[in-house]
């Protein structure tokens, strides 16, 4: 990858290998799953109203530490509150991560990148060019992409990113290097920003 750069001209440019690009589809996609079907939880006793307006979503926290994560209660010590909150503010939350996802897609699509037959590593490299509306999206699009990763990896803490990089299983290790890859993604991006 070439990371990010502010052009001239006001927009923030990055190349990323074909197969960076494919894996960061492929996560941001992941996600993008993951909380469409969040997104799709009903409740039999929603507010019809609430429902129509977009309001109406789930009261229970998801049951999926990813998820949990990703949409956390508002109010920690009162469940009925926190319940409440939830109830109308998930749906729209939830369809603001999907929204950023799909953008950090779209701009790889726009900058070469395309889904047909198996991704050929030496491909034409994928340049994006972000106006400050993307650079917001993939900015939460990966920090979202990283929490869902960190809860698979178990990393709560900075000893936790160090244990599981010296795993001495290769799936963990292996992950723990995509984990430690976005954020230089990341902080490329921020420090274009500057």
């Amino acid at each position: 990858m070439k990371p990010f750069k502010r052009r001239r001209r006001g927009g923030i440019t990055a190349t990323f290998e074909i197969g960076e690009a494919h894996l960061l589809a492929n996560l941001a996609g992941q996600v993008i799953e993951l909380l469409r079907d969040r997104n799709g939880v009903e409740e039999s006793d929603a507010d019809p109203l609430a429902t129509q307006l977009g309001m109406g979503g789930p009261s229970l926290p998801p049951e999926d530490p990813v998820l949990q994560r990703l949409l956390p209660d508002a109010y920690r010590g009162d469940p009925d509150d926190a319940g409440e909150f939830r109830r109308f503010t998930e749906r729209g939350l939830t369809s603001a991560k999907v929204q950023n996802a799909e953008t950090l897609i779209g701009s790889l699509v726009d900058g070469g990148l395309t889904f047909e037959g198996v991704p050929d590593e030496h491909g034409d490299p994928v340049e994006v060019e972000l106006d400050p509306g993307e650079v917001q999206a993939w900015l939460r699009a990966l920090t979202d992409i990283r929490l869902a990763l960190a809860v698979r990896l178990g990393i709560e803490t900075d000893e936790d990113t160090m244990l599981v990089a010296e795993s001495e299983d290769e799936a963990v290790a292996a992950m723990s290097d995509i984990f430690d890859w976005l954020g230089y993604v990341q902080e490329t991006l921020i420090a274009a920003l500057e």
